[in-house]
């Protein structure tokens, strides 16, 4: 017997190992290029490589999806989103104004698929990027330096986000708010309009100043007015005899009092005369 003879080969014990490995290594395969998970704050598109393209009519949410290990699906976020942008526009008068912009926005979620079909994923610099600044400058082209700077900025704010809402509205893009950050004027442009609100300040200060005093000298002068009219209505009605008559009525209180005096009645003037110690 020979004791150093090889093993023989068993192929039908291979076979029984290696095609199961095989069958679970391509369903692996199949079940990883066949399905996906969408995240939380997430869409998908399904593009059917043989079956015309982007799925118009359907997007799909969040949580586990199969499909096709020949189709795609093609995530976008949901998510609010903000942009900002800082750049240079020309005021009304020709002048160069820099505007900081931040915008909130998020995509039409039923609408994705045609944003998907129509603009691709480039929306942000292809859409949401030129919506904003082609409404900043056609805003602030309306308005003076002045207005800018001093009394039409919630104005402009407010009609920055109406125009850029409209332009994205037809690109399926929602804008939720347009918040202007900053607005930064040419340096002598700054100083001569905060020199001339300052005067403006000073002389409302003074128009104030002298309305004040003018209401003032007018009731020192109606109140005088006043007491001039009560006396002479007091002086009408005092005659000599009136007058008289009080005099002795003051004289007769003070010849009560408990100090000693004498009275006497019918002096020159027709009244008492009170002479005492005191």
């Amino acid at each position: 017997m020979n004791q150093n003879r090889p093993p023989e080969f068993d192929s039908e014990k291979l076979k029984r190992v290696v095609i199961p490995v095989i069958v679970l290594i391509i369903a692996l395969v199949f079940v990883v290029k066949s399905s996906i998970t969408i995240k939380a704050g997430e869409a998908g598109v399904l593009f059917r490589t043989f079956g015309g393209g982007v799925k118009i009519d359907k997007t799909y949410g969040e949580g586990f999806h199969v499909l096709a290990p020949w189709n795609k699906m093609v995530v976008y976020p949901t998510r609010q989103q903000e942009i900002m942008e800082k750049m240079k526009v020309l005021s009304s008068n020709g002048l160069d104004i820099t505007v900081e912009i931040s915008t909130w926005f998020q995509l039409e979620e039923i609408k994705i698929p045609s944003l998907h079909k129509e603009k691709g994923r480039g929306y942000l610099s292809d859409i949401v990027k030129p919506a904003i600044r082609s409404a900043t400058r056609s805003v602030i082209g309306r308005y003076t330096p002045e207005e800018i700077y001093s009394s039409k900025r919630d104005v402009i704010q407010t009609e920055i986000y109406e125009e850029t809402k409209v332009i994205l509205g037809r690109q399926y893009i929602q804008t939720n708010e347009v918040l202007v950050r900053d607005i930064t004027l040419p340096i002598t442009i700054k100083d001569a309009i905060e020199n001339k609100l300052k005067y403006e300040q000073e002389s409302l200060e003074y128009e104030f100043k002298l309305q004040k005093e003018t209401k003032e000298a007018k009731r020192i002068r109606i109140a005088a007015e006043g007491k001039a009219e009560a006396n002479r209505i007091l002086n009408a009605s005092l005659t000599p005899n009136i007058l008289k008559e009080r005099g002795i009525d003051a004289t007769l209180e003070l010849a009560k009092s408990p100090n000693s005096k004498v009275v006497i009645i019918g002096n020159a003037e027709g009244m008492p005369l009170i002479l005492g110690n005191n």
